[in-house]
This record gives structure tokens, sequence and C-alpha cells, in this order.
């Protein structure tokens, strides 16, 4: 099942979703609009790294640089940008550039970025094998099913020479696109369902902040993890397009990249999440 189809089972959690967050500023609500620094600033996360990160800010930061902070924890990736399009929240921190553009494309949605935070490696992990010359022919690997997330692990599966893929396809390769599979089957799963599935398969690719979740140690036990040099899946914050100049907005995203959040992130994560400090795309 792929994002759009996902979407479909999502659209009556949203009218659930908007009773319980009526309280934090919606579109009915004037001061949610402009900005209003005196109310405080919703943001929709994913529970780790994101909500983690955003705990650290609120606790340690954001009294001391007047910003009043609220973090709701979504364990999808849909809900959070719908509620960030329809007001339900000022805005979101979970996604990187790729997936947001592909889901304002398919969703007519108007989310944009305002900066990036951090890079989440995806990885390979197994039950089973130890390395990866021990994944062979006949084995089955599980994948996110979300068109961006789907073709970045292709690519890392392609460049670690277990599969071929057609020249030219990128990060939006499709498993149509494997030339040559090498004798792998492949499983199409939620990406927030793949950890979950890792003793079902003979291996798995796991987003980042999912396999953190599922206590696995990406920088440990990752058979191979992405490259963070030129990585652009950085994860950002996002908000409805016109909102990027709310102050308290701006404030978020310069505490984001302070001193304090670089160090929390290297001695927390101690390199399954690695600290990227950007402004938004432009």
């Amino acid at each position: 099942m792929r994002t759009s189809i996902k979407i479909t089972a999502a659209a009556a959690a949203t009218t659930a979703l908007a009773l319980g967050l009526t309280a934090c500023g919606t579109d009915s609500d004037p001061s949610s609009k402009s900005g209003d620094t005196s109310k405080a600033l919703v943001v929709a996360a994913s529970p780790t790294p994101h909500a983690d990160i955003l705990g650290f800010v609120k606790k340690n930061l954001a009294e001391k640089a007047g910003l009043k902070l609220e973090v709701k924890e979504f364990t999808d990736y849909v809900l959070p940008n719908t509620a960030t399009e329809t007001g339900q929240v000022d805005a979101n921190f979970f996604q990187h550039q790729p997936y947001l553009d592909d889901f304002n494309k398919k969703n007519d949605t108007h989310l944009v970025s305002v900066g990036t935070v951090h890079l989440e490696p995806l990885g390979l992990y197994s039950k089973k094998a130890k390395s990866l010359d021990a994944i062979k022919a006949g084995q089955t690997i599980a994948v996110p099913n979300d068109t961006t997330n789907e073709g970045r692990a292709l690519q890392l599966l392609a460049e670690n020479h277990l599969i071929t893929l057609k020249a030219g396809v990128g990060t939006s390769a499709k498993l149509s696109d494997i030339t040559d599979k090498k004798g792998l089957k492949f499983k199409e799963l939620e990406a927030a369902t793949v950890p979950r599935a890792l003793n079902d398969v003979d291996a798995a690719v796991i987003n980042g902040n999912y396999a953190i979740e599922a206590k696995l140690k990406p920088a440990k036990d990752a058979l191979v993890l992405e490259k963070a040099d030129g990585n652009p899946y950085a994860n950002i914050v996002a908000v409805k397009k016109g909102n990027e100049k709310d102050p308290r907005v701006q404030k978020l995203v310069k505490l984001l990249h302070s001193d304090e959040v670089k160090k929390f992130i290297e001695d927390t994560y101690q390199g399954s999440v690695v600290p990227a400090f950007g402004d938004a795309k432009s």
C-alpha cells in the first residue's frame, strides 16, 4: 500500500484529530494565523528523535527565549502534514524535503520547509544475516512503501551491490526499476511497520527514527547505513506556506540550530542521528 492509498485511510482519523486539537489553534482561531507570540507554538512530531529533540528545547531553551512550545506526537507520515495544512497544528517536524515535495504534489497541500535539523541515516538491518555477504538469492528484504523512502531504500541496496537499478532513476526508483534482483524478493510495507517485520523477513531497510524506536542502534546494528555527506534527506521543520515568518516559528528554528541542540543530538544518539543544520530550500 503506497502513500496515496494510506491517505484515504487516514482521512477519517483527521476528524477525530481535530477534536483533540481545537484548543491548539485552528483556522477559526485568528491568533493562530497572526503568529501571536503569547500563544503556544504547536508542533506535530514523530516520537523519536523529533519529539525528543523538541522536548529538550522545551525543557532547556524555550522559556528563556520567550517561546511557548507544545509538542503533539504522531506515529505515521500522513496526519502531521494534513494537520499542518488545515491549521490544527502550527508546524511539523518529522520528514525530509523529498517526502514533503512528493506529499504536496499528490495531495495539493501547501507546506514549505523553514530549515533542516538532522539526518537519520537509512539502514539495512537483519536478525539473520551478520554481514551483507550473508544476504543470498531467495531471501526477502522489506522496504518502506512510500514513494521517496522506497526509492531511497532501493538506492541504498544498489549502492551496496545487492540489486541493480535502471540508469538514471535516482531516488524515485521503484521495484519495477530493478533490472537485476539477484534472486532477492521484496516486501513493501508502511515505513512505521517495517521494524516489526524484521523477524519475518531476512533483512529490512528501516528509517532511522523507526529503528531507534524499535531499540535498534543504527550506528552499531545496521549492516550498512546511508552516507551523511551530501545527503538530501535531512529532516526539516515544515509549516503551511505563508507562515514562514511567524516569529514563534523563526524562534524555534533558531533554537533547533543552537550549539546546545547539536550537543544533545551528538551525545544522545551517538551517530545514529546526525546534526544537519541548514536554511530552508530556496
